[in-house]
């Protein structure tokens, strides 16, 4: 095909951006955007027709020299608005998460309570005594908050909180073995996500890995052999929290392994991670090692997340011997991996809520998700199937049952029974549908099975309902 001529290009004859954008087509925008951020986004436009994409009306209006023509106006003032509404759409957007997956890492994890996000925002409004004594008048400290409730709740000596538990293993780590080296068994050189791995935060911290033992079988003596090394400083543990080992697999104990760090006088850490403080059969879960046990089994130092189990903002957590925790206080890399005053507020008053376990069941989101009656799902799931159909007939919409995972690299193989609502539609593919739902405002995220989609009602909050059953109409209704 031959290209087009001057005469005959409608690309050719696009008026100037001053014409355009003293169209009345335009005076809407004018009004709501400054006049920079229109004309770029028009230049953007006009940039973007004229490389081929997307076309404009080729009306014949364009070519009058008095004024553009009333399709090209309207289009490129179509186009403006929506290059400037994305521009101002937040790149974090609140989503429902309707994949069945509680501490879905790529959704932001732990839901908070009502009380934490009062807290947080309370704590972001204003001025607070993060650093100040107001018994003194004198200066104070942001590692002050939260440690009597953290002390309260696990046995700890002391309590130190930091941005996330990388960072609270780099910071114990650093501490006790800078230079020196760190017993690690190589069933427990786990990557925790994200491509990142024990060992190479390990190395990151300053410390030098010691491997004992295989990938399966690692015994005390391993433990005890490496240990002699002069130059070894620390026995760390490492919860393999998101995979299971099964068949010929044997591993050490934290009360043998303090056995091993009391010999040779060196700190027992454990990167436990998950921040479990609720019973897990009060949960229906299987049983899952806890702070307040490690403690109590003989760990110097445990590690373990805020924004996992717990149910509370993102946070590292280290909890033990307040000779260890003050020096990990102390050390000059703590402030660059310190916590801010809005985690500090939403952590303190997630805390509080485990004062009474009742209580904590039924505000932590977190918790109240792994444990909902499967006869309230079944209803939900019945009631917005029903919904859906009354919506339109292009859509086959069933209650089933289905599963749940616990996620954010916790309880690996544990499955929670669900009901779900799956989605067929008849004019489109079960990608295209998920697609829409995504695209929506708010966002809408499932999964697919078996050419459906599936929206788990686990994850959803039933005051999310009625958003829901709307999202899944502006979907089918979208072309």
């Amino acid at each position: 095909m031959s290209a087009e001529t001057p005469t005959t290009d409608p690309r050719r004859r696009i008026p100037p951006v001053d014409r355009l954008l003293d169209s009345p087509a335009f005076a809407p925008l004018l009004a709501r955007y400054p006049r920079g951020r229109v004309v770029h986004a028009l230049r953007e436009a006009l940039d973007a027709w004229r490389s081929g994409a997307p076309p404009a009306p080729a009306s014949p209006a364009q070519s009058s020299h008095d004024g553009a023509g009333d399709e090209l106006v309207k289009w490129a003032a179509a186009r403006v608005a929506d290059r400037l509404d994305l521009a101002d759409t937040p790149s974090l957007r609140p989503v429902i998460n309707a994949t069945g997956v509680v501490l879905h890492t790529n959704l932001g994890r732990a839901p908070l309570a009502t009380e934490a996000r009062e807290a947080m925002a309370r704590a972001a409004t204003g001025y607070s005594n993060l650093e100040f004594d107001l018994a003194t008048g004198r200066r104070g400290s942001r590692y002050d908050h939260c440690v009597a409730l953290l002390t309260e709740l696990t046995g700890a000596e002391d309590a130190l909180v930091v941005n996330n538990n990388a960072a609270a293993l780099v910071l114990a780590l650093n501490t006790v073995a800078e230079g020196r080296g760190v017993v690690v068994s190589r069933g427990e050189l786990v990557e925790i996500g994200g491509g990142f791995r024990i060992p190479e935060i390990l190395l990151r911290s300053g410390a030098a890995l010691v491997e004992v033992g295989s990938t399966n079988r690692t015994r005390v003596e391993d433990y005890r052999k490496a240990a002699g090394d002069p130059n070894v400083a620390a026995l760390l543990k490492v919860h393999r929290s998101n995979f299971r080992m099964e068949g010929f697999t044997e591993e050490v104990g934290l009360a043998a392994l303090r056995k091993v760090a009391s010999g040779r006088g060196v700190p027992l850490l454990y990167d436990l991670g998950s921040g479990l403080l609720m019973d897990p059969a009060r949960l229906g879960l299987p049983r899952e090692p806890r702070a307040v046990e490690a403690l109590s089994e003989g760990a110097d130092v445990v590690a373990v997340s805020g924004d996992k189990l717990l149910g509370g903002p993102q946070a590292g957590i280290l909890l033990g011997r307040a000779a260890l925790i003050e020096a990990m206080r102390t050390n000059p890399l703590c402030r660059a991996l310190r916590v801010d005053k809005v985690t500090l507020a939403g952590l303190e008053a997630t805390l509080r809520l485990y004062r009474d376990p009742e209580t904590a069941l039924r505000r932590i989101p977190t918790l109240r998700m792994l444990e909902p009656s499967l006869d309230a799902l079944r209803v939900r799931a019945e009631r917005l199937a029903a919904g859906v159909d009354r919506l339109t007939p292009r859509v086959e919409a069933v209650a089933a049952q289905g599963t749940s995972a616990v996620g954010g690299g916790t309880y690996p193989g544990v499955t929670l029974p669900t009901w779900t609502l799956r989605l067929a539609a008849a004019d489109r593919s079960a990608e295209a549908l998920a697609a829409h739902l995504r695209a929506g405002d708010p966002p809408v995220v499932g999964r697919i099975e078996d050419e459906q989609v599936v929206l788990d009602l686990r994850t959803v909050d039933p005051s999310e309902d009625e958003v829901l059953e709307h999202r899944i109409g502006e979907a089918l209704s979208d072309g």
